[in-house]
């Protein structure tokens, strides 16, 4: 099944120390708000906020401060750079960043707006990586490094590939280095719905408290936001400070009662995302795609999520999933639900990822890694009919391509081909046993079908492997309830809904209520 993964956050960097007597100039932050990403269904309603008023109060506090809006990669590029050149030794550097951000090889990425990314590689090359960045402030002489990253959101491209956890990684910077995320490592969480985030609030009013350090600042967000959340999202710290740094220094009250702040003035970098008709949630990706509802976690395994008001159910015993084709049986009425009926999906051929496939296989028809590749970008955007012929034409030109076959079960499952369906996903268990990916898929498929306990059977495997598997815990706690399991079903459903709130309609998009 397909994964969601994760967002990036905020990443700022703010450092005075008084020892030093930094003075006001010696404070540079660039402060990003991205939200207009073309694969996403909607604009981001945060970003763009949470960045004006996290810059108008660091102008506040004596920093040149640099904002971006909707910025692409060479935006990006240009914009560190920028600061780089900037940097003096001893100098406070911050960074601050709001949009999507994936984790991918245990490091973090902040994500431009026209980032293409179909597999894990493309995150390594599209993306920024916090620790990267990190490095270099710090090898231009900055004292002190602040970077806060409100980046932990549930995004469009981790159901593309599985190979990466779910939010953010811990970084390993440089001394000090001041790091904080808006949520717990390998956490992600759903958007408020408010124009500004949680986050950002909860920053800013301990931000404005006169001589109070960075890290007792960030501290008091931490619980600030946990609390206001009722725990569901709390925020992770990361310090290695090594002298006293005050975002307003000196118990200077006077200075919250300064001059209003100008509004903040995006810099000639801000750019626009371009117009692009919002997609589906997409299906699965290259290295380790997932056709599969959305999961929200990794390979490995990460800590559970901060939620104590959900109590946890050790996963039932897995049984051993079984490879062979279940006897023909009508599923029951009350379980099979009419699949949805693709709809008309957007002008296909205006998408660049597409057309650039297309070109690609133009010049050579038998490219197997193109075709795959262009039955992703189909999935995800309801073209499934086209999707199948894609992964069918790969899968004969490279007959054990695991990836294809369970991402053409997937599809299958979603338009209710599920005897083909069945077929492809054991052919991808066959080829790579305990694939956590198939077992999902699988499980999907059985559940469609009314196999309760052989979906259940499948889910089992798949949380075994990896316990935060969001879409093998909710489709497990159908399963149970429609097997009779009732109370044990509504645990699972609810644990499900606490780590991904999105989950019920994800379901219901794939004919499964």
């Amino acid at each position: 099944m397909k994964i969601r993964l994760a967002l990036l956050a905020t990443l700022i960097f703010s450092i005075a120390s008084p020892t030093l007597s930094i003075a006001a100039g010696d404070r540079f932050a660039l402060v990003i708000g991205n939200a207009k990403y073309p694969d996403a269904d909607a604009p981001l309603k945060e970003p763009v906020n949470d960045a004006r008023d996290v810059a108008d109060e660091l102008k506040r506090d004596g920093f040149t401060v640099e904002v971006g809006e909707n910025l692409t990669g060479d935006g990006m590029h240009r914009a560190f750079d920028r600061l780089y050149g900037k940097i003096k030794p001893g100098s406070v550097a911050l960074i601050f960043f709001s949009g999507y951000g994936i984790q991918s090889n245990r490091q973090s990425y902040m994500i431009p707006i026209d980032a293409q990314i179909w597999a894990e590689a493309d995150v390594r090359r599209d993306g920024f990586s916090l620790e990267t960045v990190l490095g270099e402030i710090n090898s231009r002489g900055a004292g002190v490094k602040i970077a806060l990253i409100d980046a932990s959101r549930r995004n469009p491209f981790e159901r593309r590939f599985r190979s990466f956890s779910a939010g953010l990684a811990p970084v390993i910077a440089p001394n000090g280095t001041l790091v904080m995320y808006s949520a717990a490592l390998s956490s992600v969480v759903s958007d408020n719905g408010s124009d500004r985030s949680l986050f950002v609030r909860e920053l800013l009013k301990e931000i404005r408290t006169p001589d109070l350090m960075a890290e007792e600042t960030l501290n008091r967000t931490r619980v600030g936001v946990t609390r206001a959340s009722r725990q569901e999202q709390v925020p992770w710290i990361s310090s290695s400070l090594a002298e006293d740094f005050s975002f307003i220094p000196g118990g200077a009250p006077g200075a919250l009662s300064a001059a209003p702040a100008p509004a903040a003035t995006p810099s000639t970098e801000v750019a626009t995302a371009p117009p692009a008709p919002p997609p589906p949630a997409p299906p699965a990706a290259t290295p380790t795609p997932a056709p599969a509802p959305p999961a929200a976690t990794a390979p490995t395994p990460p800590p559970a999520p901060p939620k104590p008001s959900v109590a946890t159910a050790p996963p039932s015993p897995p049984k051993a999933p079984e490879i062979a084709l279940p006897p023909p049986a009508p599923p029951p009425p009350v379980v099979i639900q009419p699949t949805p009926a693709p709809g008309n999906p957007p002008a296909l051929a205006d998408d660049p990822t597409i057309k650039s496939l297309s070109d690609r296989l133009g010049k050579n028809p038998d490219d197997a890694a193109a075709l795959y590749r262009r039955g992703q970008v189909y999935a995800s955007k309801g073209a499934y009919d086209l999707a199948v012929k894609d992964f069918t034409d790969s899968l004969r030109l490279n007959p054990k391509d695991v990836e294809a076959y369970n991402n053409r079960c997937w599809v299958r499952t979603v338009i209710g081909d599920l005897q083909a369906a069945l077929k492809d996903c054991n052919e991808a268990l066959r080829l790579r046993p305990n694939f956590v990916d198939a077992l999902d898929s699988r499980g999907l498929m059985n559940l469609k079908g009314g196999q309760n306990k052989n979906a259940i059977a499948d889910f089992d495997a798949a949380l075994k492997i990896n316990p935060r598997l969001t879409s093998s815990l909710y489709g497990r706690g159908l399963a149970k309830k429609r097997n009779g399991a009732v109370a044990e079903g509504d645990l699972d459903i609810a644990n499900a809904k606490a780590m991904d709130p999105n989950i019920v309609k994800e379901f219901a998009d794939y004919g499964v209520q």
